[in-house]
């Protein structure tokens, strides 16, 4: 969380200042932007464009749980918590849950 604030804002403060800031090293910073993303977080991201998707659909009504299976009967497995999880952290209204 720390790093990606810290890229977000690279072009506006010096990266060191916001380093110091945030309680982290220069050399972790860089060697975090250069790593590839993981299999988790990429798994993530396109799970996060088909829960949005199916928010969507239900026009914004639908919560984790009927989005979790909406995803399962689709084939996905993914479990429940990891959806309300990745809506909570979007910020998608969970609408009747």
């Amino acid at each position: 969380m720390r790093y990606r604030a810290i890229h977000e804002y690279d072009r506006r403060y010096p990266i060191r200042l916001m380093c110091r800031a945030l309680a982290v090293s220069p050399a972790r910073y860089y060697a975090w932007r250069v790593r590839p993303e993981s299999r988790r977080s990429a798994a993530n991201r396109v799970l996060l464009t088909d829960i949005r998707m199916i928010h969507q659909e239900s026009r914004q009504t639908y919560g984790s749980p009927s989005i979790w299976d909406a995803l399962v009967r689709r084939g996905q497995r993914v479990g429940e918590h990891r959806v309300a999880r990745l809506m909570r952290q979007d910020g998608i209204d969970p609408g009747c849950q």
